[in-house]
């Protein structure tokens, strides 16, 4: 089992006594999120930036809280299986590692700022032809005097709609190897010249649409250096795939509890539905799963607590894999243990279901995963 110590224990503590005060009841939740139809209350958000939650990777110089990985799965973690409504942590917290990283001095101290005080963060990197192949993007931005203008489309940005700024990939040099010439930028989101137009998904409104018609921005926009987009973008998959599976590891414990509750109080045949061996066994292999995924999470946090520098490919792809496919089997059983009441909007069954099969394509397909996985073998 996953051990703490006494003040990790007590913040996961802290962390899930909120979420039950202050979204532990549908009724609570629907009144923050207007009945479902948005994935982040603000409201709720700056609560928990208020307790130096929202900055809980932030160095202390910053304003932060200055935690580790630990602490940030377990601040993800406990927040997702109180279905605190606050979609837009994993986006922020994944794009202010960035800013942590290759920032300069003030814009790294303005960012990260607002980020303590409950901003929310977005970072736009795929394209319509560039989604696993990410790098075969094309929105350009060419240098002109004291900056630079951006022109192209970005797609499935999630935040975008209400993040206070976007951290762009663009392409600044054609090369003939398409990893080279890529370019972070820091975009306000009121920048002239951008314009935000939302999907329609499965989920509700969680990505949109970027467009950039001759969007000027200064030099000072740069994140990183120029040309090494590509790099920068590596550096941060650690903590994007932590981020990813420990939210996941999450909506799988709230699944597993609800589906508990519910087969050991709903009654067919004379006793709980839960008493029967088909559903017990279920129930047996999920609760193992979500054990096994809960211990492997928690060792990749250790590890990049322990080397912030290494990159653990293998590790952080295999956590994200198997958090992700654990919380789309557990929800999908949820559904199919609960029978019609999974399947109605009174209940969360159908909405975590919605939230866990589209986790294991962000972030970066679960095909995708497998296939670093399977190099870093050799294979």
């Amino acid at each position: 089992m996953v051990t703490f110590t006494a003040e990790q224990t007590a913040f996961a503590r802290s962390v899930a006594d909120f979420c039950q005060r202050e979204s532990g009841t549908r009724e609570q939740r629907d009144r923050l999120t207007d009945n479902g139809a948005e994935l982040h209350s603000q409201e709720l958000y700056t609560k928990m930036a208020d307790l130096g939650w929202a900055g809980i990777l932030v160095p202390e110089e910053f304003g932060g809280a200055g935690a580790g990985n630990v602490e940030m799965c377990i601040l993800l973690e406990e927040a997702m299986r109180g279905v605190a409504p606050i979609g837009g942590i994993g986006p922020t917290l994944i794009t202010a590692a960035a800013y942590q990283k290759f920032a300069d001095d003030q814009l790294k101290k303005d960012v990260l700022a607002g980020v303590v005080a409950g901003d929310s963060l977005a970072i736009s990197m795929s394209e319509p032809e560039a989604g696993s192949d990410v790098a075969n993007l094309s929105c350009r931005a060419e240098k002109v005097d004291g900056g630079w203008v951006v022109n192209g489309q970005k797609t499935w940005c999630s935040n975008a709609h209400f993040a206070t700024s976007i951290l762009l990939i663009a392409r600044t040099e054609k090369t003939d190897k398409k990893h080279e010439g890529l370019t972070q930028f820091h975009i306000p989101a009121d920048t002239p010249g951008l314009e935000i137009k939302g999907i329609d998904t499965l989920g509700g409104r969680e990505v949109n649409d970027l467009y950039f018609t001759d969007c000027r921005i200064s030099d000072s926009s740069v994140v990183g250096r120029v040309g090494n987009g590509w790099n920068q973008l590596m550096a941060g998959l650690n903590t994007e795939r932590l981020i990813l599976a420990a939210m996941q590891l999450g909506v799988a414990e709230r699944s597993f509890a609800d589906t508990l509750s519910f087969i050991t109080e709903r009654k067919q045949f004379g006793r709980p539905i839960g008493s029967f061996q088909a559903l017990r066994h279920r129930m047996a292999d999920l609760a193992t799963e979500i054990e096994c995924t809960r211990q492997l999470v928690y060792s990749v946090a250790r590890q990049a607590d322990d080397d912030p520098t290494a990159l653990l490919p293998r590790e952080a792809s295999m956590a994200k894999l198997k958090a992700t496919e654990t919380s789309k089997r557990m929800t999908i059983d949820a559904m199919q243990m609960m029978g019609g009441y999974g399947y109605a909007t009174e209940f969360d069954a159908e909405r975590l279901m919605r939230g866990a099969i589209i986790s294991t394509v962000y972030g970066g397909t679960n095909e995708i995963q497998r296939d670093i996985i399977g190099k870093t073998f050799g294979l």
